[in-house]
């Protein structure tokens, strides 16, 4: 995949994002750190300290157990949204032409959920990887080999 110049590139997963602008040309990339942002979040267990709630059965056969809300997962798409709309903040200021998104597929899933339409129009493409951890030479070579 080609990142021309000025193209704008996200790397993010359910708790980091990496937004690069391409400084070089489609043939030799330099990408170049705008933002990062790292936004912990605790696993359910150390935020959920109660027992799953219990349910009477409307059958009349006793109680259930209710599953308990994956708080660390809910945090993870509510990054997902908030950096969906920083997108779409940068989009309507025609801050980007070109926009590529490497994302985990659950984290790029629930980014489209979010996309607004001139974030649609603008995005160049996709990649379903976990990159944001990889330096920024590994990273400009899976997309030009993607």
């Amino acid at each position: 995949m080609r990142i021309e110049n000025k193209t704008l590139v996200l790397v993010a997963d359910g708790a980091k994002m990496l937004l690069f602008r391409n400084t070089g040309d489609a043939e030799y990339p330099q990408l170049e750190v705008e933002t990062a942002l790292e936004q912990p979040h605790d696993k359910t267990g150390d935020i959920a300290t109660d027992s799953p709630g219990r349910a009477a059965s409307s059958t009349g056969g006793g109680n259930s157990s209710m599953e308990q809300p994956d708080y660390h997962q809910q945090a993870e798409d509510r990054f997902a949204a908030d950096t969906a709309l920083m997108l779409k903040t940068r989009a309507l200021a025609n801050d980007y032409e070109s926009l590529i998104i490497v994302a985990p597929p659950r984290t790029l899933g629930e980014l489209r959920k979010h996309y607004h339409g001139e974030v649609s129009k603008r995005l160049s493409g996709e990649i379903a990887k976990d990159l944001v951890n990889h330096s920024v030479d590994k990273i400009e070579g899976i997309i030009a080999a993607a």
